[in-house]
């Protein structure tokens, strides 16, 4: 069963000691699919958007949506009236695609590994799940608080490291990156030292020199334990992809697309114009952030002054499918990839950069 919240009580609770326990993805793709059809393929069309999302900055954007009631805006310009908008915070990505997949939610953020496993298994249904548009591509970035580790090839048996689950985006660059370094056949020569913890609870355990050695990490945790001296980098996203990656984005099944072309439009309008104000008011987007997300260690200048150097990381274009694709169907994970990103998202992206 989906783990979720909503967004009125996430935002008077800590959701930060929940520990996940993802499914493989097979078997939560399983689970899900089996409670499709229970939705009847010609479900009228929608009478309230709903949308979940996860926590950390990567989900700026949909905060920024939620709070500035942006999508309201855009579909009472296309229609004449505002659609009602209800948010649903998730504490990890597999509660998020199941929910999706069963139709609790419409919309909500995915990492590509889980969007394209999704996409081939629901292929050719009434049901198939669909991109809608990028989130961010912010980095990923691989850290230690071990001097002497300088890279993965330093990892040895006794290293533990930290990342949100076993089939997060950090799990597939790393398996990437053990094939190049170490060979074809090397992708799982990490799997054994993996420690699932959410990203706060992995900022602690790094800093505190327990259980952990190092931490697959995403912005704002990078950032923050970037500031211990102690700490430095050892791997980043971009040198695996050679250039930009998707960490987040927006899927949906083609049904509730093809049953709500105005709520589309609106929702990538709104996420663009997200998008813009993240980097035209970065202090205004900080401070949306931390009251949806309050913290005992982010000031709205420390908050700013990251939205500022990584402003790029946001657009609703899409990176990194084909790199993502190619590494599943060498997991066994993807059998028929395809052939160019557009065909795993709906048209209206289709003029805008991606790869």
């Amino acid at each position: 069963m989906a783990s979720a919240v909503s967004s009125r009580e996430a935002s008077g609770s800590s959701p930060w000691r929940w520990r996940m326990r993802p499914l493989t993805p097979v078997l939560a793709l399983a689970v899900a699919l089996s409670a499709l059809s229970a939705f009847p393929a010609d479900a009228d069309e929608a009478k309230e958007l709903r949308i979940g999302y996860g926590f950390g900055i990567g989900f700026l954007p949909l905060m920024m949506i939620e709070k500035l009631q942006l999508i309201d805006k855009h579909s009472k310009e296309a229609t004449g009236r505002a659609m009602p908008v209800a948010f649903t915070r998730f504490s990890g990505s597999s509660a998020m695609q199941d929910a999706v997949l069963s139709n609790s939610i419409d919309m909500g953020g995915y990492g590509i590994p889980a969007l394209l496993i999704a996409w081939e298994k629901t292929r050719g249904t009434a049901n198939q799940i669909i991109g809608l548009a990028g989130i961010t591509t912010g980095p990923l970035v691989l850290v230690t608080n071990n001097p002497t580790i300088n890279g993965i090839k330093d990892l040895g048996p006794q290293d533990r490291i930290a990342m949100p689950s076993t089939i997060s985006p950090q799990m597939y660059v790393l398996q990437m990156a053990a094939e190049k370094e170490f060979g074809p056949g090397t992708h799982d020569r990490f799997k054994s030292a993996i420690v699932s913890l959410p990203h706060p609870e992995a900022v602690r355990a790094l800093l505190s020199r327990l259980e952990i050695s190092a931490y697959f990490s995403a912005a704002p945790f990078t950032q923050i334990v970037l500031r211990d001296p102690g700490i430095h980098a050892i791997l980043n996203s971009e040198a695996v992809f050679g250039g930009k990656g998707s960490f987040l984005v927006m899927a949906m099944s083609k049904r509730f697309a093809d049953k709500n072309p105005d709520l589309v439009r609106a929702a990538v309008a709104a996420i663009e114009e997200a998008d813009t104000l993240i980097k035209e008011e970065p202090r205004r987007a900080a401070e949306i952030y931390l009251t949806v997300e309050p913290s005992s260690s982010m000031t709205i200048d420390f908050i700013a002054d990251l939205l500022k150097s990584s402003a790029s990381d946001f657009g609703a274009g899409v990176y990194g499918v084909k790199t993502y694709a190619d590494a599943l169907v060498k997991l066994g994970q993807l059998r028929a990839p395809p052939s160019t990103w557009q065909e795993v998202f709906h048209p209206i992206l289709g003029g805008r950069d991606g790869s």
